[in-house]
């Protein structure tokens, strides 16, 4: 977590006054950023934590044109797939608390992987700046599927437990564990098949490999549907989603605590970035998601319509890890 010394200001003020002017070094409230005015001072390099052509490299490469705008700096995304967020997690971190190394964070990588992964990190190691988007879990079947709807999917994982296979884009991600929750909680038994993002679960489902995928509903996945390759059949937010308004969600199907599926995709930086560049850094995703073209870019359906700011999404992220701690630590009942 963030250190400060405690210095006693009268007897020290003189000295640091002259230090600072001769250009020496004085802390910063989140520590180990160095000048926070003066930054950023060099590239900033925006890590994505899955392959490309996913969501999150939407999301990055949507921001990064505006960042780069409002800070001055060239913003450089960069894709570190692998370990379902945790080796881009692992990048980030190592790379120090300046504010020069950002992470597109999801909700898989921040409130999931910790609990069932043997990773190095915590929400102790990073620092939430603010939501960018927000995306509900869709479980879509080939249009050419025996499974007119999910009661008839259902009923079929029901009757023949564990027949039915289900892309999902990692072996951490919300989408396996809202799975494993419907297969512990209701004994609807399918078998998740993990890829790195949502660009594998789709081509699976595309080759038929797999009976259905469960992933986020981005633009990926809705270009399949409306191109008349995939049908949705379920969703695993709370409520319908506005653009898919004829699919139900998993609750209105009886399941009633399945209402997890919504992933939060915000940004990130390690523990101990220093308070005004972590400050400025919020300010400049709030105009970010302000501004028509970067809106655009993400697509205006998965912009949340009030901001969400870094603490807010830091909360969310810890009801998300309460609500999952329990069935991914088996103890559930």
């Amino acid at each position: 977590m963030k250190n400060r010394r405690l210095l006693p200001v009268v007897a020290v003020l003189s000295m640091l006054l002259p230090l600072s002017a001769c250009g020496g070094e004085a802390e910063t409230g989140g520590g180990g950023g160095g000048d926070a005015a003066a930054y950023p001072s060099e590239p900033i390099t925006l890590v994505i934590p899955y392959a490309a052509g996913g969501p999150t490299d939407q999301v990055a490469r949507s921001l990064a044109p505006f960042f780069e705008e409002e800070l001055g700096q060239s913003v450089v995304p960069e894709n570190r797939p692998g370990g379902s967020g945790a080796l881009g997690m692992a990048r980030m971190i190592q790379a120090g608390p300046d504010g020069h190394t950002l992470q597109i964070l999801a909700s898989s990588a921040a409130a999931v992987t910790p609990l069932v992964e043997d990773v190095d990190y915590d929400e102790s190691d990073y620092v939430t700046i603010g939501a960018i988007s927000q995306y509900p879990y869709v479980l879509a079947v080939r249009a050419d599927s025996e499974y007119a709807s999910a009661e008839d999917f259902f009923e079929a994982a029901e009757a023949d437990p564990g027949s039915l296979s289900v892309a999902v884009p990692g072996a951490s991600s919300q989408g396996a564990v809202e799975l494993q929750r419907l297969a512990e909680e209701y004994d609807v038994v399918t078998t998740p098949v993990p890829f790195d993002g949502n660009a594998g679960s789709i081509a699976a489902l595309l080759g038929g490999n797999v009976d259905a995928t469960f992933v986020v509903a981005s633009d990926d996945i809705l270009t399949q549907m409306e191109a008349g390759e995939f049908r949705p059949i379920a969703v695993g937010s709370a409520e319908r989603a506005s653009y898919l308004p004829d699919t139900p969600t998993l609750q209105e199907l009886g399941y009633e605590d399945l209402t997890m599926g919504t992933s939060y995709y915000g940004l990130a930086a390690p523990a101990g970035t220093p308070d005004e560049v972590v400050a400025r850094l919020e300010d400049t995703l709030e105009a970010a998601l302000e501004d028509p073209e970067v809106v655009e870019r993400i697509g205006e359906k998965y912009v949340p319509e009030e901001f969400i700011s870094g603490e807010e999404l830091g909360e969310l992220f810890a009801e998300q890890r309460a609500a999952y701690e329990p069935v991914l630590s088996g103890t559930s009942d």
